[in-house]
């Protein structure tokens, strides 16, 4: 568990299916960053049940208090052990809970982790061009712009362009 003054990082309950099922079913935030497609419940058990066993991925979920209620989820994704680096997801799915700087909060706590308990050296997350919420807090937590991706997305109909942003360990 990682305790920051308004979040706290736990694993993914058992209890936090139905929630997270609903969530990954919700197209509007969906959208925010991924295209959307409905989700079988089987397939997102299979996911739940994977996510213990895939040494590549470590998730966890955001909460307000360490019994509290799933505010949202944060992943390390595609971590390479010889490069040292590691895709950051974040989803904050309680609507309710958006704009309150619990995101940006949550992002600090998992890059302090990633780098001083998994040591690695760079972490690095997409992003399309519309969410500036998203950006913003990314900006918050010092990632910052490495590239655009021109009309890498198709989302309702459209192009979109997908930044991708970073942030490097000071120390190597």
């Amino acid at each position: 568990m990682l305790k920051g003054e308004n979040v706290v990082l736990t694993e993914i309950r058992p209890d936090d299916s139905e929630t997270l099922y609903r969530w990954i079913n919700d197209a509007e935030a969906v959208r925010l960053n991924a295209p959307y497609g409905p989700v079988a419940y089987p397939r997102h058990v299979a996911w739940l049940e994977a996510l213990g066993r895939d040494d590549s991925r470590v998730a966890f979920a955001i909460r307000e208090t360490a019994d509290g209620p799933l505010v949202g989820t944060i992943q390390l994704i595609d971590i390479h052990r010889i490069h040292r680096t590691a895709e950051l997801t974040i989803r904050i799915g309680s609507p309710e809970k958006q704009g309150r700087g619990l995101g940006t909060e949550a992002l600090k706590l998992a890059t302090r982790f990633a780098f001083d308990d998994l040591n690695l050296q760079r972490l690095w997350l997409r992003v399309f061009q519309t969410n500036t919420r998203a950006i913003r807090a990314y900006e918050k937590t010092g990632l910052e712009v490495e590239g655009v991706m021109r009309r890498a997305a198709f989302v309702e109909g459209r192009w979109l362009d997908v930044i991708v942003m970073a942030v490097l360990r000071e120390r190597p």
